[in-house]
């Protein structure tokens, strides 16, 4: 994804001269071809990661138009009274892209996972969360994000993420994709986790089970819509998440089914409420939260059979 994103916002800044690049002394085999292309405006801010927020929101507020790129601990956390007033309370142009969604930095441990990102982002007023779930949503979220006025929040895989969609899907920010139709059960999923949910749903359908799969890309603004929809037309929701099950997507979803009065079952799958205390790879530290394919539709199944009871 984070490739995908650089190619992208490049070939986007070949049009747009207000396109700008700051990062935070890092990306470097990714970002080359932006500083090559545009040195005037790609600025290595270095660690210091709460000024480049401040910088941007400046730049933001005279005219241009400045994309943030850091591992996501440290363009969110790090930072985070710097994106809320600088940039939220401002309602500044300033788009946030951080790298290494969930796990992905798995044996650079705690530090460097991003479990709580969604949640602090989305709380804040004024902010447009987005989770590509592959590379093709990547590359037309990107381009999305350069007409869209106003602060957003852009997560990423580390890399290597598969492309899950093999035609261009529509991309409408505030909208989820139907990845893959059925009536006897719906996944939603948000970000890097989109390849297992599908496999997931691979297996289910060897089981007899067809279950609908939604790529929810854009977290805030939320498309009620389309969970409404399938609240309606399947009779259990699964959201599927690498980030912490409590108020991420799963929370959302959660709070757009009780506001709709829905009675379809609801289950949250996601991180678990801990730091991790094993050092693993990324699939290694998934496992460790019930998050590889088997695990997902083993627990779809199992709370399916409550509504037999």
């Amino acid at each position: 994804m984070r490739n995908t994103f650089a190619d992208t916002l490049t070939g986007c800044a070949a049009k747009d001269r207000k396109l700008m690049l700051l990062t935070g002394d890092l990306g470097f085999s990714v970002l080359e071809r932006f500083r090559d292309s545009f040195p005037d405006r790609f600025l290595n801010m270095g660690i210091s990661e709460a000024n480049m927020i401040g910088a941007a929101s400046g730049l933001a507020l005279g005219g241009m138009k400045p994309y943030v790129y850091s591992i996501i601990p440290f363009a969110t956390m790090r930072c985070f009274e710097q994106v809320r007033n600088d940039v939220c309370y401002q309602d500044a142009d300033v788009k946030i892209v951080g790298v290494g969604g969930g796990l992905a930095y798995g044996t650079l441990g705690p530090t460097h996972h991003a479990r709580e990102d969604i949640a602090l982002m989305t709380s804040l007023p004024n902010m447009t969360v987005v989770c590509p779930g592959d590379p093709v949503e990547t590359e037309l979220l990107t381009k999305l994000s350069v007409s869209h006025q106003g602060p957003m929040y852009i997560r990423l895989g580390r890399g290597g993420d598969p492309v899950i969609h093999q035609s261009r899907p529509d991309v409408e920010i505030g909208k989820g994709i139907m990845v893959k139709e059925g009536n006897d059960a719906t996944i939603i999923a948000t970000g890097n986790i989109l390849p297992n949910a599908l496999a997931a749903t691979k297996i289910l359908e060897e089981k007899k089970m067809k279950v609908r799969l939604i790529s929810m890309h854009t977290v805030k603004p939320l498309d009620a819509d389309i969970i409404r929809k399938a609240a309606k037309e399947t009779d259990a929701l699964f959201t599927v998440e690498e980030h912490s099950a409590i108020n991420g997507l799963g929370s959302a979803v959660g709070d757009a089914l009780h506001a709709q009065g829905s009675k379809a079952m609801f289950r949250k799958i996601g991180l678990k409420d801990r730091f991790e205390q094993v050092v693993g790879n990324h699939e290694h530290l998934r496992q460790a939260n019930g998050l590889s394919p088997e695990q997902i539709s083993s627990a779809v199944l199992e709370a399916r059979k409550t509504l037999r009871k």
